[in-house]
């Protein structure tokens, strides 16, 4: 059996969403599928070979078509769109009689092109479109759509679209990343990180909706035995950042670093933060954080926002969950949890447990079912 897998991604990326393509393609391989990763040709500051910047075996097959980029031309967003359709409609005529028994995409375009011709397609949706009405069709044309969280299956379900149609498979984890022999004394001597102080660790990007800026915020009420760390975002992300928070003695930025050496940090931290914003519906509804599954498979204790989306994940049994967008109870989760080494040894270990049902390979072999299932 064949799959095609279409992302109108620039691979590799800093983004997170990189990561999950990546992996998915890796475990659709595995699951014995013939898989084929189709993507544009764009200008990429990053020059290393996908699977060697995500550790990804070579079981799969990069396709490279050609597309207009102009994004780097000073017009971001009209630049996008000139793009994104040159891709599609590239992606159109070279699927048009193409042979696979799934073609599978996180964009919409491409799909839409094709489901005049073809029934195979699946959509994997991270947010809910903005003019749903525009590709209603679609999505009563092709076979399956698969969602993140459950909040999206009811907002597709509400739109008229078949809930049996509908699968909710959350994001995942590469649990043998996680499976690191060094101790945290020793990840921290590796890192350059200190032994004598206590590392509250953030790993992601700094959009607002992630709520990174309440974590800095939060700093204010630490003692200087606190150090409190970023890791993560794009050049000018990161910059801006810098600059806001330069005034903050116990916080340290220290920008994006490869994905092969995060679970190296997570293990040298004492607490894990996901501090995602309530503002924002994607932050609220949507969001299936990779991070979370990460910081799940790191075994170091999870603080996190009170969101239905976060929800569907953790809860009082693996983690600490407060009221989002307050520094005030972020600061006191924190320290409530340093101050409990029996009870943020709990609800690690029960984290670690639960992440067990996570993976990239059960999540595969969830919506393989359910493509079956569909026919």
């Amino acid at each position: 059996m064949k799959l095609i897998y279409l992302s109108n991604s620039r691979l590799p990326t800093e983004r997170a969403h990189g990561i999950q393509i990546m992996k998915m393609c890796e475990a659709f391989a595995a699951a014995g599928l013939k898989v084929e990763l189709i993507v544009p040709w764009r200008f990429n500051k990053i020059k290393e070979n996908p699977f060697d910047y995500y550790g990804v075996k070579k079981s799969f097959r990069i396709k490279k078509l050609p597309s207009l980029d102009l994004m780097l031309l000073g017009l971001p967003k009209i630049g996008f769109w000139i793009q994104n359709w040159s891709f599609a409609k590239l992606v159109f005529f070279c699927l048009l009689f193409a042979k696979a028994e799934i073609i599978y995409s996180r964009d919409i375009l491409p799909l839409f092109f094709l489901s005049y011709f073809k029934k195979n397609l699946i959509y994997e949706a991270h947010t809910f479109p903005k003019r749903f009405s525009l590709y209603k069709g679609l999505f009563r044309r092709i076979k399956a759509i698969v969602v993140i969280t459950k909040e999206l299956k009811n907002l597709f379900a509400k739109n008229g679209i078949t809930p049996d149609k509908i699968l909710v498979a959350p994001d995942g984890v590469d649990l043998e990343e996680f499976d690191i022999k060094e101790s945290q004394e020793e990840c921290r001597r590796t890192l350059n990180l200190p032994q004598d102080k206590k590392l509250i660790l953030y790993t992601g990007h700094l959009y607002k909706w992630k709520g990174a800026q309440t974590l800095a915020d939060a700093s204010r009420y630490f003692k200087k035995d606190i150090l409190v760390v970023f890791i993560g975002g794009t050049e000018k992300d990161i910059k801006k950042f810098r600059k806001t928070n330069q005034h903050f003695q116990n916080v340290l930025i220290l920008g994006y670093k490869p994905h092969s050496i995060i679970p190296y940090y997570l293990k040298a931290a004492d607490v894990l933060v996901l501090p995602n914003s309530a503002q924002e519906k994607i932050s609220r509804d949507y969001t299936s954080p990779i991070k979370m599954f990460e910081y799940m498979a790191a075994q170091r204790p999870i603080i996190a926002s009170d969101l239905p989306s976060i929800r569907e994940i953790l809860n009082e049994n693996n983690a600490v969950l407060i009221k989002p967008d307050s520094p005030d109870d972020l600061a006191r989760g924190i320290e409530q949890l340093l101050k409990k080494p029996d009870f943020s040894a709990k609800i690690a270990k029960r984290a670690y447990q639960d992440v067990q049902r996570y993976t990239w390979q059960k999540r595969t072999e969830k919506i393989l079912d359910f493509i079956k299932w569909r026919q």
